[in-house]
């Protein structure tokens, strides 16, 4: 595990200490890195409560609650999918903030209007609608899915903070 994202997770753990804060993630293309992440540190148990790795669109819907339809209309990674994802993740564990990630990695699956690097966002509040953003990361599938680790965890880390 590098430094950047040891001190990630590090200064998640003390917001998530100091506001009283627990944490669940929903990935896809990241497939559990920012679970990882988290739970490298040390006590993480008392801030992190469960990551879902929902790879396909069945495990978007069946561990998450997103709407097919939601799916079938903007596509697995799309901001639409992203906040209910973050959503899903709130309701079916015990945290007050998630985030969530799916996008495309690569090498290849990607199109002239989603190209491979896309990745959508979303974090979400207890009680609150999601906020959601789209990056594009160059590199290779593991530069794209590192970044996109970095990201959502920096993304957290500045909701929690700002939190009422």
């Amino acid at each position: 595990m590098d430094s950047e994202l040891v001190e990630l997770s590090a200064a998640l753990g003390r917001i998530c200490l100091e506001r009283g804060l627990v944490v669940a993630t929903a990935e896809s293309c990241t497939g559990g890195w920012a679970a990882e992440v988290i739970t490298h540190t040390a006590g993480s148990s008392a801030w992190f409560d469960r990551g879902f790795v929902t790879y396909a669109n069945a495990a978007k819907a069946d561990m998450l609650g997103v709407r097919l339809i939601t799916i079938e209309t903007f596509g697995a990674v799309s901001l639409e999918t992203a906040g209910e994802m973050a959503a899903g993740a709130l309701t079916n564990s015990n945290a007050m903030i998630s985030l969530a990630i799916t996008g495309i990695a690569g090498p290849a699956g990607g199109s002239q209007e989603k190209p491979v690097g896309t990745v959508c966002f979303g974090w979400c509040l207890k009680n609150q609608v999601p906020s959601c953003e789209r990056r594009l990361f160059e590199g290779d599938r593991e530069a794209v899915r590192r970044q996109s680790v970095i990201h959502a965890l920096s993304g957290l880390i500045e909701r929690a903070r700002n939190m009422p």
